[in-house]
């Protein structure tokens, strides 16, 4: 990945470029944002940039032997940690057992989410981890010489999913890495790091693409879609390509989504103990990740509920179906409930997040909103 293959962004590219001529690279950096908005492909550009012999003054030069390397993702010096699902059968159980994968899933994908990553690796209903055992084998491989590179860089790719045990060993390290080594996290959720990390790292948040240079990436190849439409579904995504791509091909997910979205509020309102049962039992047969995605999905357009109140066009982002059902349903969200609503789904997501019992939280949860829509 290059910074010109990154959409946007252009000041954050701007001030790592210079961060690099000017010699100011911190040893720990964390890079937060949204999957969709381009911090992990940010991050793996800057370490390609650093390492390059041939670099330009915006971009890597793409054929000296260490950009050649980092084609391929094979350069000696460039470690990538992230979250894996352990498969004793399969000798699975440490990240290197999964570089085969990993490679060919970064290059062909520049923006993905987990979602994305568990389903390369055929484990789409299973939670990911860093496991305890990951830290050893980071100290080791950073214990060794810096083979050819000018930085040795490692990743590790959602640290809020590291196992504490792995994070507390890595916590010196961290703090005081060898020689011209970097470490360079990327986090979705960073207020889930443990807090003896997180201070150890410079932070850098890379916020929503403009709306502007997303919409360009929709008029490419020319004509692919007219300019006005393109605006429309880039403002709609709220600065995130993957959302984005996936408000263009409504996939069969976000369609199960707002249908269990309405089955619950109507089932609630209707006080149908019956099939919030159903309901209950349905949703806990589709995964902990899905789990996790739907009541994600129910907070923004709980959110987005509640703007519709104030008749303002441009408050709208949600997709044609989702407003067609809005147009009733918003009447039930506000000020008096909307608050309670995105608590108690994010509750309830927290609660899948640690295994908790999906069939209890999501029959509590379906409860839970019976008192809600009737305030």
């Amino acid at each position: 990945m290059y910074f010109r293959d990154i959409i946007g962004q252009d000041e954050l590219k701007r001030q790592l470029i210079r961060s690099a001529h000017e010699g100011t690279v911190p040893h720990a950096r964390l890079f937060c944002g949204k999957a969709g908005t381009g911090a992990f492909p940010l991050a793996l550009a800057y370490a390609r940039y650093l390492n390059c012999t041939g670099r330009s003054e915006t971009d890597a030069c793409g054929r000296c032997p260490s950009c050649l390397k980092y084609n391929g993702l094979i350069h000696p010096d460039l470690h990538f940690i992230f979250p894996i699902v352990a498969v004793k059968e399969r000798k699975k159980q440490i990240c290197d057992d999964y570089l085969p994968e990993w490679r060919s899933f970064l290059a062909t994908h520049t923006y993905f989410d987990l979602n994305l990553w568990l389903s390369h690796m055929d484990a789409l209903n299973k939670q990911a981890l860093i496991y305890a055992r990951e830290s050893n084998d980071i100290l080791h491989k950073l214990s060794l010489r810096i083979y050819e590179a000018t930085f040795r860089v490692l990743f590790i790719w959602m640290p809020e999913r590291m196992h504490p045990t792995c994070a507390n060993k890595l916590l010196k390290m961290i703090e005081e890495p060898p020689q011209n080594t970097l470490i360079f996290m990327v986090s979705e959720e960073p207020d889930r790091i443990l807090g003896t990390v997180l201070s150890r790292a410079q932070r850098i948040n890379v916020g929503p693409i403009a709306a502007e240079a997303l919409a360009k990436t929709l008029e490419q190849p020319p004509g692919e879609l007219p300019a006005e439409e393109a605006l429309r579904q880039a403002r709609l995504s709220h600065g995130d390509y993957l959302r984005m791509m996936e408000n263009i091909h409504i996939s069969e997910e976000n369609e199960f989504f707002l249908q269990q979205f309405i089955r619950v509020m109507r089932n609630s309102w209707a006080r149908n103990v019956k099939e919030m049962r159903a309901f209950a039992d349905d949703m806990a047969g589709i995964g902990r990740e899905r789990q996790k995605n739907f009541l994600s999905f129910c907070q923004r357009l709980i959110r987005e509920n509640f703007a519709c109140r104030f008749n303002a066009g441009e408050m709208n982002y949600m997709t044609a179906a989702e407003q067609t059902f809005s147009e009733r349903f918003a009447a039930y969200v506000n000020e008096r409930n909307v608050f309670d609503f995105v608590s108690e789904l994010s509750t309830a997501e927290l609660h899948i997040a640690r295994n908790g019992h999906a069939k209890m939280i999501f029959f509590d949860l379906a409860l839970r909103i019976t008192v809600l829509l009737k305030k």
